[in-house]
């Protein structure tokens, strides 16, 4: 087993810190000043450090000055309050974990479970970004661009730490996936990863889902249900499309967020839960606070770091490289070999992709069951926008920059033809999504799939929308 440093300088609490810790095997040692911690890091290196904050000769945040000393601990600091700053702190710092004293020993032992050195975490990043070199796949992600080499970065920054992550991209980018990731190189990977789509619950059974329920707390509940925090306890839980959470259960994540605990419906008795959140949104948050459907205090927790997932059109090399990834995916299901021709890829590459990977994904599955031998042309995938350059196969890898594709249009070439929509400054934010809404679902022949998929959001919520604007 490891061994730990405990600096806090309240002795009964340093005492009843290190019992705990002992009984989950560790050796122990206790510091109560910096002066006593710098002497005993130098004599022996500890596997963990509980840091309090408040020490008597000065803030235990001066101890990561020597970074020597703490290159290969873990470090989890101690605060009397779990605020947006210390755990931003503790991230830029390199912290793993914080606990909110007085301390849970719950929590304790869960994170002590989970001790993974931070060389060996170094390590696992640096195989996954070899990895992504060779193929292009950063764990389940696949992606050269400069857009997402951002993201594989922000990845693998936050994911040894334990701060909330707030993904923001539109419908069919890959937001679950980047959430999967961070679990997957953190210290909770042997604990459950657990997804919540927050628009697709009904809002009658959401907060059972997520909380649970007592046994006949309401007709129909005819046993115990535990729901989402309990099941993923130690783990990391998932909540996408956040915004459409209610808000009288927005108030009780907040509560959640910040001291760990929840009841179930119908009982009075609080339950402690150790788990990560990791949300995301297809929306615009500022946008969703404005418009009241989105808790401003709660955005403020969720936010603390956010990663910006960028659509397939800011990212056109890519699609051919995920083309040929979801090729590969469905040779080995169906034990078989089909290739895409030049045509093909070219055509791929010049399309807009209103619905992302995920449409893609689907355009490459429907094209290999209609492709009637083992070559996929373009016949059976969707027509480029009108005034798409369509790039040579032979550039198709690697298409032009931005600048590049203006300059072409520049020469010639149109648009795409769409309708444009004039909106005067200082038009309120949800009056500005409302006429953007109904504009687009006229000028998609009032086809609420398309609509969906073009405006990069749900069906459900285009569904509430237009329910919201007709009543």
């Amino acid at each position: 087993m490891g061994h730990a440093l405990i600096v806090e300088d309240d002795a009964d609490s340093a005492r009843v810190l290190a019992a705990l810790v002992a009984r989950q095997g560790h050796s122990v040692v206790t510091a109560g000043s910096l002066q006593a911690a710098r002497r005993m890091l130098a004599m022996r290196h500890p596997d963990v450090l509980l840091l309090d904050l408040h020490l008597p000769d000065g803030s235990g945040f001066e101890l990561f000055d020597n970074a020597e000393l703490l290159s290969d601990t873990e470090v989890v600091l101690m605060t009397g309050q779990a605020s947006l700053e210390t755990s931003i702190q503790a991230m830029r710092l390199g912290a793993a974990d914080y606990l909110v004293k007085p301390i849970n020993p719950q929590h304790l032992k869960g994170l002590l479970s989970r001790l993974i050195r931070p060389s060996q975490l170094r390590a696992e990043v640096a195989e996954i970004t070899e990895m992504w070199r060779e193929t292009g796949r950063f764990g389940h992600l696949i992606g050269k661009s400069e857009a997402m080499q951002r993201v594989y970065q922000q990845i693998a920054r936050v994911a040894g730490t334990a701060v909330t992550v707030f993904i923001h991209g539109e419908s069919g980018t890959g937001k679950e996936l980047v959430a999967r990731a961070v679990h997957d190189l953190s210290r909770r990977r042997e604990q459950p990863f657990l997804a919540i789509n927050c628009g697709a619950l009904s809002p009658h059974l959401i907060e059972s889902e997520i909380f649970g329920h007592e046994k006949g707390s309401f007709t129909g509940a005819e046993r115990q249900h535990l729901g989402f925090f309990e099941r993923a306890h130690g783990g990391t839980l998932f909540l996408d499309e956040v915004t459409e959470m209610p808000l009288e259960l927005q108030v009780k994540l907040l509560r959640v967020l910040e001291n760990g605990t929840f009841m179930r419906v119908g009982s009075t008795q609080p339950q402690q839960t150790d788990v990560r959140i990791i949300a995301a949104t297809n929306r615009d948050a500022d946008a969703a606070v404005a418009r009241g459907v989105l808790r401003e205090d709660l955005l403020y927790r969720l936010n603390v770091f956010p990663i910006a997932l960028p659509p397939l059109r800011d990212r056109p090399g890519d699609v051919a490289l995920l083309a040929r990834s979801f090729l590969a995916d469905l040779e080995r299901q169906e034990q078989s070999t089909k290739r895409f021709t030049p045509q093909a890829i070219e055509r791929l590459a010049a399309c807009r992709w209103p619905g992302n990977v995920r449409e893609l994904r689907n355009v490459v599955q429907r094209a290999w069951v209609m492709a009637p031998d083992d070559e996929i042309d373009e016949q059976w995938l969707p027509e480029p926008p009108e005034g798409a350059v369509v790039l040579p196969a032979s550039d198709a890898d690697n298409p032009p920059s931005e600048p590049e594709r203006v300059s072409r249009a520049g020469e010639g070439e149109t648009d795409s033809g769409a309708q444009r929509l004039s909106i005067a400054v200082g038009t309120p934010l949800a009056e500005i999504e409302r006429q953007v809404i109904l504009a687009t679902f006229e000028h998609c022949g009032r086809h609420k799939e398309r609509t969906a998929a073009l405006l990069g959001i749900s069906m459900k919520t285009l569904y509430n929308r237009l329910r919201d604007y007709q009543s």
